[in-house]
């Protein structure tokens, strides 16, 4: 089976076909947001230098979130874009786990942590069993202080990973103890780490409506939130 993969849910965006599991190709730019100009000729370049067509891949998978509510948008609509003309199944995946994946391996307990603007993060807490990804609660969003004191609970190491971890370090730092930080480049989602937990679901018979998946944002939109501050005001 070969996938073809994709996110754009943070400043980075990445994409990657897999054949099975053989990573045939990833292309990663993490400097500015420029998804909605680079996406296609991202999959155009990798479908050409893997000397593929879009008729050879067998199943999508695009990150759901949460991220950024523009970014996820592109990817979710690329990824449709080219799943219902081809037939071809697809599956979202949450960008932590893809995040949280890219310490496979890792013991204790793995914390992605992207950064959710005015002192919060969208998080979540993982462990490995054996090769298995196990997410322990669900995606959510915390203020720092509130992300802390449920991190003090866990008596074991805490391996952070995403774009967080560059506004946050000193302070996880000074208010924990035992815990380490991923390498600069395992701190982007990574399209082949996606890829890898939606190939599992899609060998298995999953697959999502297209008119019915949406992305995951976990918090409401900058407009959504200014309509309802307006509306309260004017009710006050």
């Amino acid at each position: 089976m070969k996938i073809l993969c994709l996110d754009s849910a943070t400043e980075s965006a990445t994409a990657a076909i897999l054949d099975e599991d053989k990573l045939l190709g990833e292309i990663t730019f993490n400097y500015k947001k420029q998804h909605s100009t680079i996406m296609m000729p991202m999959i155009d370049s990798l479908l050409k230098n893997t000397d593929l067509s879009i008729d050879d891949i067998d199943g999508f998978v695009v990150s759901k979130g949460p991220g950024s509510f523009t970014g996820l948008r592109i990817g979710m609509a690329t990824i449709k874009g080219l799943a219902q003309p081809t037939e071809k199944p697809f599956i979202s995946i949450s960008t932590l786990d893809a995040l949280a994946n890219n310490l496979f391996f890792t013991g204790g307990i793995i914390c992605p942590i992207m950064d959710a603007l005015r002192g919060n993060v969208y998080t979540n807490f993982y462990r490995f069993n054996g090769d298995m990804l196990i997410s322990m609660e669900e995606s959510q969003i915390l203020s720092l202080e509130d992300l802390i004191q449920k991190l003090k609970n866990y008596n074991e190491p805490i391996y952070f990973v995403g774009d967080g971890t560059y506004k946050f370090k000193q302070v996880l730092l000074d208010n924990l103890s035992n815990v380490f930080f991923a390498p600069a480049h395992l701190n982007v989602v990574k399209a082949s780490s996606l890829g890898v937990l939606g190939m599992k679901l899609l060998k298995s018979g999953t697959k999502e409506d297209i008119f019915t998946s949406a992305p995951t944002y976990l918090r409401p939109s900058q407009a959504e939130r200014e309509y309802e501050e307006k509306m309260r005001n004017s009710n006050g």
